[in-house]
């Protein structure tokens, strides 16, 4: 048994407490790791509004993360201990029809992300007390040690710095792919990303290295507005009125080739407007987490069909993380991809109430635990 730290949540809309929680020692398929840094992404706020209920509390949120492997069990092969891993929130088993297509952003164990037993026997391997605890996308990265499976971990070279590894794993992913893999822009697309926060600040640099002549950054923070040129956008707007206004005399009318749904929360009021900066055969993208009861979307049904244009859903990027993370930190490496700069400040797991205060204040960019 192994003792820990961790954030717990135990209900919506309260904060985060931090408790001591027990582990199992790995079994077959399965890695006990050492948390280095993790992000503070948005998508965990979803499970403390309410937004994204979970089906069992208390839950260690956290789920964009990098750590060094203590022990593995039986037949773990892709990492050993004192190995370097980024988190990955969709599992990849490598042999479900998706994986074995090159589809492991959409890897079936992806059913089990929220199920309170662990990805490999089902047990209740995490408890606080005699209760059992679940972990956000079976990862729980609000915790100095974590239980997981080896099929959530993606092994990454030694040299990478801690919360770089940490980013990578969800938020630059995410951003990222939504642009270059979902949307496919091209060198010279004009491209608009809606909301600005830590994934949209990555479908900006997306959209740089992808060579869009132009990158229009809406979001009503100023800050925000203010980072997004700093990582490539060429235009920005406080709201998506103005941008519609303001892209319509950029464009002669034609509009954005690409938009891309990056906003904190989507709501179904949000797509038409969306739809009105796509262009005739323009791509919309929804990578945004919606409320899980937002049935309902509006849409001009007459100009979706007539104007061609597309409307696609987009997770984790839509590239297999143990390809995208690699060749992500490759582009670090390499000066091209920023991500060091995406960090606006750095806490300690005993402030993360503090850290998601100043997310949703509009405060940072992105902002990190840091063990």
């Amino acid at each position: 048994m192994v003792s820990t730290r961790a954030a717990l949540l135990f209900g919506p809309g309260q904060d985060y407490k931090i408790e001591t929680v027990e582990l199992d020692e790995p079994r077959a398929g399965e890695v006990l790791v050492q948390m280095k840094a993790t992000g503070l992404c948005h998508s965990d706020e979803h499970a403390r509004t309410g937004d994204m209920p979970m089906p069992h509390y208390p839950v260690i949120c956290g789920h964009e993360g990098a750590a060094e492997v203590v022990a593995v069990g039986e037949g773990v092969t892709s990492v050993a201990p004192g190995d370097h891993v980024a988190m990955s929130f969709i599992p990849s088993c490598g042999v479900c029809p998706p994986c074995r297509s090159g589809r492991a952003y959409i890897c079936d164990l992806g059913a089990k992300l929220f199920d309170l037993g662990m990805i490999t026997d089902g047990r209740v391997a995490h408890r606080y007390g005699d209760e059992p605890v679940a972990r956000y996308s079976q990862l729980g990265t609000f915790s100095e040690y974590q239980l997981l499976a080896e099929s959530s971990v993606v092994k990454v070279d030694r040299d990478i710095p801690w919360t770089a590894v940490a980013l990578v794993s969800c938020g630059v992913a995410t951003g990222f792919g939504s642009v270059v893999n979902r949307a496919e822009v091209k060198a010279g697309d004009t491209v608009a990303v809606l909301g600005v926060g830590g994934i949209g600040i990555n479908a900006v640099q997306g959209a740089k290295i992808a060579g869009a002549s132009r990158i229009i950054a809406v979001d009503p923070v100023e800050f925000k507005r203010e980072q997004a040129v700093r990582f490539g956008a060429t235009h920005t707007f406080a709201s998506l009125d103005e941008a519609i206004a303001g892209v319509g005399g950029l464009t002669a009318g034609r509009m954005c080739d690409a938009v891309i749904c990056t906003f904190g929360v989507m709501l179904g009021n949000l797509l038409e407007p969306a739809l009105t900066l796509t262009a005739k055969g323009g791509t919309c993208v929804i990578t945004s987490v919606a409320p899980m009861v937002q049935a309902q979307a509006d849409v001009n049904l007459f100009m979706l069909a007539m104007m061609n244009k597309d409307v696609r859903g987009c997770l984790y990027g839509s590239q297999s993380p143990r390809v995208q993370i690699p060749r992500l930190l490759d582009l670090y490496r390499a000066g091209i991809l920023k991500i060091d700069e995406l960090v606006t400040k750095t806490y300690s797991l005993d402030q993360v109430n503090e850290g998601y205060a100043d997310l949703e204040a509009g405060r940072i960019v992105r902002g990190a635990l840091v063990y």
